[in-house]
Protein backbone atom coordinates (compact mmCIF):
# COMPACT_ATOMS: atom_id res chain seq x y z
CA UNK A 1 0.00 0.00 0.00
CA UNK A 2 1.38 3.40 -0.94
CA UNK A 3 0.69 6.19 1.48
CA UNK A 4 2.55 9.06 -0.17
CA UNK A 5 3.02 10.51 -3.64
CA UNK A 6 6.56 10.09 -4.90
CA UNK A 7 8.44 11.80 -7.66
CA UNK A 8 10.34 8.77 -8.90
CA UNK A 9 9.64 5.11 -9.57
CA UNK A 10 12.58 2.77 -10.08
CA UNK A 11 13.88 -0.73 -9.59
CA UNK A 12 16.30 -1.24 -6.71
CA UNK A 13 18.10 -4.53 -7.26
CA UNK A 14 15.40 -7.00 -8.27
CA UNK A 15 12.63 -5.19 -6.38
CA UNK A 16 10.16 -2.62 -7.56
CA UNK A 17 10.31 0.36 -5.27
CA UNK A 18 8.60 3.69 -5.20
CA UNK A 19 11.72 5.76 -4.80
CA UNK A 20 11.24 9.09 -3.05
CA UNK A 21 13.42 12.09 -3.67
CA UNK A 22 15.32 12.63 -0.42
CA UNK A 23 16.92 15.77 1.02
CA UNK A 24 19.49 15.31 3.81
CA UNK A 25 20.02 18.09 6.35
CA UNK A 26 23.28 17.98 8.29
CA UNK A 27 25.72 20.47 9.74
CA UNK A 28 28.23 21.98 7.32
CA UNK A 29 29.49 25.22 8.87
CA UNK A 30 28.12 24.45 12.33
CA UNK A 31 30.72 21.70 12.72
CA UNK A 32 31.75 18.52 10.92
CA UNK A 33 32.42 16.42 14.05
CA UNK A 34 29.79 13.89 12.95
CA UNK A 35 30.76 13.70 9.28
CA UNK A 36 31.33 9.92 9.42
CA UNK A 37 27.71 9.55 10.55
CA UNK A 38 26.57 11.83 7.70
CA UNK A 39 28.49 9.70 5.19
CA UNK A 40 26.87 6.49 6.43
CA UNK A 41 23.46 8.15 6.51
CA UNK A 42 23.90 9.40 2.93
CA UNK A 43 24.91 5.89 1.84
CA UNK A 44 21.84 4.33 3.46
CA UNK A 45 19.47 7.02 2.17
CA UNK A 46 20.70 6.39 -1.37
CA UNK A 47 19.32 2.85 -1.09
CA UNK A 48 15.82 4.25 -0.55
CA UNK A 49 15.63 6.82 -3.32
CA UNK A 50 17.37 9.66 -5.10
CA UNK A 51 19.43 11.62 -2.60
CA UNK A 52 19.61 15.21 -3.83
CA UNK A 53 22.66 16.21 -1.82
CA UNK A 54 25.03 13.29 -1.17
CA UNK A 55 27.89 15.79 -0.82
CA UNK A 56 26.71 16.43 2.76
CA UNK A 57 28.42 13.16 3.71
CA UNK A 58 31.65 14.07 1.93
CA UNK A 59 34.47 13.90 4.48
CA UNK A 60 36.47 16.56 2.62
CA UNK A 61 33.60 19.07 2.67
CA UNK A 62 35.58 21.97 4.09
CA UNK A 63 36.43 23.87 0.92
CA UNK A 64 34.47 26.30 -1.21
CA UNK A 65 31.06 24.96 -0.11
CA UNK A 66 31.81 25.82 3.52
CA UNK A 67 33.51 29.18 2.87
CA UNK A 68 31.07 32.06 2.91
CA UNK A 69 30.81 34.80 0.35
CA UNK A 70 27.65 36.77 -0.26
CA UNK A 71 27.27 35.43 -3.80
CA UNK A 72 28.21 31.90 -2.77
CA UNK A 73 25.87 31.95 0.22
CA UNK A 74 22.96 33.13 -1.96
CA UNK A 75 23.66 30.40 -4.51
CA UNK A 76 23.82 27.71 -1.79
CA UNK A 77 20.63 29.00 -0.14
CA UNK A 78 18.66 29.12 -3.38
CA UNK A 79 19.89 25.71 -4.54
CA UNK A 80 19.12 24.07 -1.21
CA UNK A 81 15.63 25.62 -0.99
CA UNK A 82 14.98 24.38 -4.54
CA UNK A 83 16.09 20.89 -3.46
CA UNK A 84 13.81 21.09 -0.41
CA UNK A 85 10.90 21.94 -2.69
CA UNK A 86 11.77 19.02 -4.97
CA UNK A 87 12.14 16.51 -2.14
CA UNK A 88 9.44 14.06 -1.18
CA UNK A 89 10.96 13.56 2.27
CA UNK A 90 13.53 15.30 4.46
CA UNK A 91 15.94 13.52 6.78
CA UNK A 92 17.77 15.77 9.24
CA UNK A 93 20.77 14.69 11.28
CA UNK A 94 20.39 16.97 14.30
CA UNK A 95 23.18 15.86 16.65
CA UNK A 96 25.45 18.83 15.90
CA UNK A 97 23.57 22.07 16.62
CA UNK A 98 23.32 24.01 13.37
CA UNK A 99 21.39 27.14 12.44
CA UNK A 100 21.26 25.95 8.83
CA UNK A 101 19.74 22.59 9.73
CA UNK A 102 17.15 24.32 11.93
CA UNK A 103 16.33 26.69 9.07
CA UNK A 104 15.94 23.78 6.65
CA UNK A 105 13.68 21.91 9.06
CA UNK A 106 11.52 25.03 9.45
CA UNK A 107 11.26 25.43 5.68
CA UNK A 108 10.39 21.74 5.30
CA UNK A 109 7.65 22.07 7.94
CA UNK A 110 6.23 25.06 6.06
CA UNK A 111 6.27 22.97 2.86
CA UNK A 112 4.41 20.16 4.67
CA UNK A 113 7.19 17.63 3.99
CA UNK A 114 7.51 14.39 5.96
CA UNK A 115 10.59 14.88 8.17
CA UNK A 116 12.75 12.40 10.06
CA UNK A 117 15.07 14.03 12.62
CA UNK A 118 17.89 11.81 13.84
CA UNK A 119 19.81 12.52 17.05
CA UNK A 120 22.83 10.48 18.16
CA UNK A 121 22.93 10.68 21.99
CA UNK A 122 26.37 11.58 23.33
CA UNK A 123 27.60 12.76 26.72
CA UNK A 124 27.21 16.51 27.00
CA UNK A 125 24.78 16.83 24.08
CA UNK A 126 21.09 17.48 24.42
CA UNK A 127 18.64 17.88 21.57
CA UNK A 128 16.82 21.20 21.36
CA UNK A 129 13.30 21.12 22.80
CA UNK A 130 12.14 22.87 19.61
CA UNK A 131 13.17 19.80 17.61
CA UNK A 132 12.32 17.06 20.11
CA UNK A 133 9.00 18.76 20.93
CA UNK A 134 8.01 18.90 17.24
CA UNK A 135 7.65 15.10 17.14
CA UNK A 136 4.05 14.37 16.17
CA UNK A 137 4.35 10.72 15.02
CA UNK A 138 2.99 11.58 11.56
CA UNK A 139 4.74 14.37 9.64
CA UNK A 140 7.66 14.96 12.01
CA UNK A 141 9.41 11.95 13.50
CA UNK A 142 12.26 12.49 15.97
CA UNK A 143 14.37 9.46 16.87
CA UNK A 144 17.52 8.81 18.85
CA UNK A 145 19.82 6.55 16.87
CA UNK A 146 23.08 4.69 16.94
CA UNK A 147 24.89 2.22 14.74
CA UNK A 148 22.71 -0.56 16.14
CA UNK A 149 19.32 0.88 15.12
CA UNK A 150 19.82 3.34 12.25
CA UNK A 151 18.96 0.85 9.50
CA UNK A 152 15.74 -0.17 11.28
CA UNK A 153 14.67 3.46 11.86
CA UNK A 154 15.17 4.23 8.17
CA UNK A 155 13.37 1.06 7.12
CA UNK A 156 10.36 2.04 9.25
CA UNK A 157 10.35 5.65 8.02
CA UNK A 158 10.53 4.61 4.36
CA UNK A 159 8.10 1.69 4.75
CA UNK A 160 5.23 3.55 3.01
CA UNK A 161 7.39 3.75 -0.12
CA UNK A 162 8.19 0.08 -0.33
CA UNK A 163 6.02 -2.09 -2.50
CA UNK A 164 8.07 -5.12 -1.52
CA UNK A 165 9.13 -4.93 2.12
CA UNK A 166 11.90 -7.50 1.77
CA UNK A 167 14.54 -4.77 1.34
CA UNK A 168 17.66 -5.54 3.35
CA UNK A 169 20.45 -3.11 4.03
Amino acid sequence: MLLMNCSLYEKVGDMDMVAPVVYLCASIRGGRQHCASYAELARLLSTYGRLLNPHVGNMSMHGAEAIGTLQGDKRIHDRDVQWLEEADVVVAEVTQPSLGVGYEIGRAVAMNKPILCLFRPEPGLQLSAMVRGAHDRTKIIVRDYGDDNLAEILREFFKPYLENESLTL
